[in-house]
């Protein structure tokens, strides 16, 4: 089933104009007077000639008037397109689009059900699903390869998704030095630089260092994608109470002034990049210190930055499909039905982490499939209902009168199938249900996932194509200057 674009649905907030005005302002003074450290010259140099200040070597407080201009000067709308050549993601008023997280450590394999590293098998194998499950629009790499060297597990994880899907890839890079490597292998799938340009397959997927620090490499990485004029997701992730504010309105403070200094350096290296507005904003589990995705409170802040990426008229990122259980139970599905149906109210654009279990350490494609599945249903939730002569039926109703019945009409064949089916609910009969052997949800579910990975098969591209990017891989791997460990990931 093709679902509908736009989602119309009643004007749900979470805040209020003024609301974000108060947000806004607050995070203008964070900005002005207290300021973000930038550890990157170049950065420095642009913003320091741009009537920034600069001070203590690192220091940038921003002028009102300059977070204004860049977000002015930021494109309201961004669209991406597929291997197709074809638009198919548009991040337009309260469209709404789902896909995978990406880089976790594990798999709960959906075979053993052994929890263990992820190869890169697994991430082909899990994008190839994505490809084929109807309600998932883009793609991210799912699981941080173990197969290969760290340095260059990110340039592993994008080849596997280019070849695995013909959908719009969002992709992380551990240096910007990886970064370049993997938008020229981008440019090599599309047909060159000026094509990946006009018609973009590709997001970066970078984040700031909460509270107020700007790495180098990420700040190199949104200065690179700016003069390429690539879109970015710019996210900022503080926790709630750790590195950032316990109250919701602080932190949204806190992050969204993170944010803004970022588009204020994107704008500035080229007007007019294209930035997809992010808060990651979690709690912290005090019990635990775990931060958990499926805490009623990150979808409240995930609504609340589409309010505030709307009061900007910027594209926004959203969070859903996710959660803390550790496979695919009862915990699960309800955390990713309430985040989703909370995704769709509140119109977050391009929401990503469908598939995570453990608080974002275990991909699982039992989770991606259930999630789909729990998409399409929140689609047709709030799907509209139209009124008009034809579906009033007045003349159906009068013809059939009191006492009648409605199988036999036409307006009833006409319109019987707008009722939503689907091939993982059961609405058997009990006895039918008994007779088929009684399958629970997370069997039809695990049916399925080997079904897809039995039959579906992404086409391959071109023998020219397939050197260009095997050459580019291995070199490089060549160019590979050191072993990253963890904690250097940005």
């Amino acid at each position: 089933m093709k679902h509908p674009y736009p989602t119309f649905v009643n004007d749900f907030h979470v805040l209020s104009k003024n609301q974000c005005e108060q947000i806004h302002l607050a995070s203008l003074e964070i900005l002005s007077s207290i300021g973000i450290r930038i550890f990157e010259d170049n950065a420095l140099e642009l913003l320091k000639a741009n009537g920034a200040e600069v001070a203590d070597e690192n220091l940038v407080r921003f002028p009102a008037s300059l977070v204004e201009w860049a977000v002015r000067n930021a494109p309201p709308n961004v669209t991406l397109w597929n291997r197709d050549g074809e638009p198919s993601v548009r991040l337009q008023e309260r469209n709404v689009y789902f896909g995978t997280g990406s880089d976790c450590p594990l798999i709960r394999d959906s075979f053993s059900g052994e929890r263990r590293s992820f190869l890169k098998e697994d991430v082909a194998q899990g994008i190839r699903i994505c490809d084929y499950l109807p309600n998932l629009d883009f793609v991210l790499s799912i699981g941080l390869i173990s197969d290969v060297d760290i340095s260059v597990s990110d340039l592993h994880q994008f080849d596997a998704m280019i070849r695995n899907t013909r959908k719009p890839v969002v992709f992380t890079a551990h240096t910007a030095q990886n970064c370049k490597a993997i938008v020229e292998m981008a440019e090599i799938v599309a047909g060159g630089q000026a094509e990946l340009r006009r018609k973009p397959q590709v997001v970066l997927f970078t984040e700031t260092i909460s509270p107020l620090n700007y790495g180098k490499e990420t700040t190199q990485k949104l200065l690179y994608m700016a003069e390429k004029h690539i879109p970015v997701v710019l996210d900022s992730g503080p926790m709630m109470g750790a590195t950032g504010p316990q109250t919701h309105a602080g932190v949204l403070a806190l992050a969204n002034a993170e944010v803004l200094a970022g588009i204020v350096m994107a704008q500035l290296k080229s007007k007019g990049a294209p930035i997809i507005y992010a808060l990651g904003i979690h709690p912290l589990d005090m019990r635990t210190t775990v931060l958990p995705y499926g805490a009623p409170e990150l979808s409240l802040n995930t609504a609340a930055t589409a309010d505030l990426a709307r009061y900007y008229d910027l594209p926004v990122w959203g969070y859903a499909g996710c959660s803390d259980a550790k496979t695919m139970d009862q915990q699960a599905a309800i955390e990713a039905s309430s985040s989703i149906l909370m995704s769709l109210l509140g119109g977050n654009q391009l929401v990503h982490d469908v598939g995570y279990l453990e608080s974002g350490l275990t991909g699982s494609f039992d989770m991606l499939v259930l999630s789909d599945t729990i998409i399409e249903m929140g689609r047709n939730l709030l799907k509209p209902i139209e009124i008009n002569p034809e579906t009033l039926a007045l003349d159906v109703i009068e013809k059939v009168g009191p006492g009648g019945q409605y199988l036999n009409e036409k307006n009833t064949m006409k319109h019987y199938r707008d009722v939503w089916y689907h091939d993982l609910i059961d609405r058997k009969r009990f006895e039918a249900w008994v007779k088929d052997g009684e399958e629970t949800m997370g069997e039809r579910v695990n049916r399925k996932v080997k079904q897809i990975l039995e039959t579906h098969t992404v086409k391959a591209y071109s023998a020219e194509v397939d050197g260009q990017l095997v050459e580019r891989l291995a070199r490089a791997e060549e160019e590979r200057t050191d072993d990253l460990s963890p904690k250097k990931i940005t």
